[in-house]
């Protein structure tokens, strides 16, 4: 966990102390916005969803988090950008009118990543859509043409849980056997 690789508490508040930014900054700010995201979308499993945190991949990377429930999977991509305004296109985002940053393609990228390792290991296909989740922004603007992914800010999650229609109860418990298996991704 990337909590474990980074400085110490001590190193920390020595440099917040100095006022001296450090390379782990944004890997904890980043921690931060996937710690909120996972406790909104934890308010989904009474309504039949079943929620991964961080899995992740053999290629050194990692799905921020997996929900898997009636309304089919969606991998959950988290951006933490504090107090910004967010523009999304078709595969592009902009923060505060920024240069693009791919986090939309990204998203879809992973969504097919995942569609593929659980179609190994289920007898039915697994709809998997993508899902960009942005925390501490202070607007979002969803381009017209946006209809990829889907795109909400932290306190939107929830509307992932009235989908049904996807997967049977049976198809969900199978596919979160499946997806909680470290080795499944780390094969991949």
């Amino acid at each position: 966990m990337i909590a474990e690789r980074g400085p110490s508490t001590v190193q920390r508040l020595k440099a917040k102390l100095l006022r001296q930014t450090t390379e782990w900054d944004s890997w904890y700010t980043g921690l931060e916005g996937e710690r909120r995201v996972g406790r909104e979308l934890e308010r989904l499993v009474p309504l039949g969803w079943r929620v991964l945190h961080g899995i992740e991949k053999g290629n050194g990377g990692d799905i921020d988090h997996l929900i898997i429930g009636p309304g089919g999977v969606f991998t959950v991509n988290t951006k933490h950008h504090r107090g910004a305004s967010v523009w999304v296109g078709d595969s592009m985002a902009k923060i505060n009118g920024g240069p693009p940053r791919p986090y939309a393609a990204a998203s879809q990228s992973e969504a097919d990543f995942v569609r593929k390792v659980l179609g190994r290991y289920c007898a039915f296909e697994v709809p998997v859509e993508p899902v960009l989740i942005f925390v501490g922004i202070a607007s979002l603007d969803r381009a017209a043409t946006q209809y990829a992914v889907r795109v909400y800010q932290e306190r939107e999650v929830a509307a992932l849980g009235p989908l049904a229609g996807a997967l049977t109860p049976e198809q969900v418990e199978h596919v979160h056997s499946v997806a909680r298996h470290r080795r499944v991704w780390l094969r991949a």
